[in-house]
């Protein structure tokens, strides 16, 4: 077992049919898979791995992934791939020289939206309504600023790249990718982004350049998911961060039944909206 930011050994891959090639892959970026947003760094095993093709949209079981939750790799990321994997607690993870990766870890973390933890500092400054936060009107500059250098994160998002962005645009086009922005002075400061399907929102990756930003566009979106009666937000791993909002980490098998569950609500496409505005763009 190695970590994934020192590159991958060699593999077995094997697609849905059962046809194997060996494949090596050494990779540079040694910082390529280290914490970015609300990931955090995974290990590999060495074993059989499945291939995907662009014919075929299924996915192996989960319960074949590694140890670290790696399950498959290839195929590619058109809206009907990427909301298969999504459905069945999957999600892509890559950096710009790999193949596509597919990952579902176990445990997952997990918070759910009446379970929202917001810490008191935070609370004054939500108070003082330092940000306006708005929904959906600037999706694609979000996840760019995600990808980007950040004071935490010098070598920025490394793992959202140039097919990431288009795929994920078209996931928005298409009304189940939303974003969260933060602005102050009429400049984006902060925000994140993710994936809605029925009553799971998917979180992906966040940035701020000014203190608490990021922080506050959660809250504001943690709470109008829940008042749309959304039953779980998928935060994929556990870290302190997203502990501090009240975030638990549980078993796979416990995480795909609350995700059953939240699949029996509609989805709400389209273009998102708060029912009102928070602060002011002074």
């Amino acid at each position: 077992m190695i970590w994934v930011c020192e590159g991958l050994p060699a593999f077995v891959a094997q697609d849905l049919d059962g046809q194997t090639e060996s494949l090596h892959w050494a990779y540079e970026n040694p910082s390529a898979f280290c914490q970015h947003g609300l990931f955090a760094v995974l290990h590999v095993s060495c074993m059989v791995m499945y291939r995907l093709n662009r014919q075929d949209i299924r996915f192996p079981p989960i319960e074949q992934a590694t140890p670290e939750g790696l399950l498959a790799i290839g195929g590619d990321l058109r809206p009907e791939r990427l909301l298969e994997a999504y459905r069945h607690g999957i999600f892509p993870w890559y950096n710009d020289d790999q193949p596509i990766l597919w990952w579902s870890p176990d445990p997952r973390a997990v918070l759910f939206p009446n379970k929202l933890h917001v810490p008191r500092s935070l609370q004054k400054r939500l108070r003082q309504n330092r940000f306006t936060v708005t929904l959906d009107t600037s999706f694609r500059t979000v996840m760019e600023q995600c990808a980007g250098p950040r004071t935490q994160y010098p070598e920025g998002g490394t793992w959202i790249t140039e097919d990431m962005l288009d795929a994920y645009t078209r996931l928005h086009a298409l009304g189940y990718a939303h974003s969260v922005e933060s602005w102050q002075d009429n400049q984006l400061v902060g925000g994140l982004y993710g994936v809605a399907i029925g009553g799971a929102f998917f979180a992906e990756s966040m940035f701020t350049k000014v203190d608490d930003a990021s922080k506050v566009a959660l809250v504001r979106l943690v709470r109008q998911l829940h008042t749309w009666g959304f039953r779980m937000i998928d935060c994929q791993q556990f870290s302190p961060h997203v502990a501090r909002f009240g975030a638990e980490e549980i078993p796979r098998s416990g995480f795909i039944a609350h995700l059953t569950e939240a699949l029996t609500l509609p989805d709400r496409r389209g273009r998102w909206e708060f029912k009102e505005v928070i602060g002011q763009k002074d």
